[in-house]
């Protein structure tokens, strides 16, 4: 990656607890987005004792507004992987970044992503140790099949039934994939909506991470 098209710190807390944290929820937007985006989610997840911040991808978008964390152009089934993998230590370390800022550990966070935000919050689990005990991935996939399922992680997918970017099948399979790991998972696949988020996918969402704070 060419370290000038990097984004300097944009990160945006939507909540600051106002009681002992217990939870860290970090949210991940979309190729071409920013943080800025998920501002009107912020009063739904804010709780007293949770942190939730929006994360800035790193890379300028290659479409000339936003931010990425791997360029889409040219992305292929056969190389999306290898993109992911070349960025996933900076996922980690970003991950890392905000649990010792707020002293919560990986099994106290939840990753929440949107698109390509929920494909490298997926994909985090199929390399070294779980990097959060919850997954949410809105209108996300794996990069290939899950091959495998950490003890302890629970994932969650929410996905519009006329997603014209990334098919909701890719979430009802990793579902089946998960489950025959032995994994904790289930999808929402929401009649009429298309890539994005409406009232039903954050009521859904709003559900998983308070699950994950019950847990």
């Amino acid at each position: 990656m060419d370290s000038r098209h990097e984004a300097p710190a944009g990160d945006i807390v939507l909540h600051r607890p106002t009681a002992p944290a217990h939870q860290l929820v970090l949210l991940f937007h979309g190729v071409g987005a920013s943080p800025e985006g998920f501002q009107a989610l912020g009063p739904a997840l804010a709780r007293d004792d949770r942190w939730v911040v929006a994360v800035r991808s790193p890379f300028a978008s290659d479409f000339g507004a936003g931010w990425q964390w791997f360029s889409v152009q040219g992305v292929t089934e056969t190389n999306r992987a290898g993109r992911i993998a070349e960025v996933m230590p900076r996922f980690a370390e970003t991950v890392r970044r905000w649990q010792a800022r707020t002293g919560l550990m990986a099994a106290q966070t939840v990753l929440a992503g949107f698109s390509q935000g929920a494909i490298m919050s997926l994909e985090s689990t199929q390399v070294g140790e779980p990097l959060a005990a919850r997954v949410v991935a809105m209108s996300g996939r794996f990069a290939v099949p899950p091959r495998q399922a950490p003890e302890g992680v629970v994932w969650r997918f929410v996905h519009g039934d006329q997603d014209p970017v990334i098919g909701a099948a890719h979430s009802t399979q990793a579902v089946a994939q998960l489950r025959a790991l032995g994994a904790d998972a289930y999808a929402d696949v929401l009649p009429g909506l298309g890539h994005g988020i409406d009232q039903r996918a954050l009521a859904l969402l709003v559900a998983a991470v308070d699950a994950g704070a019950k847990a």
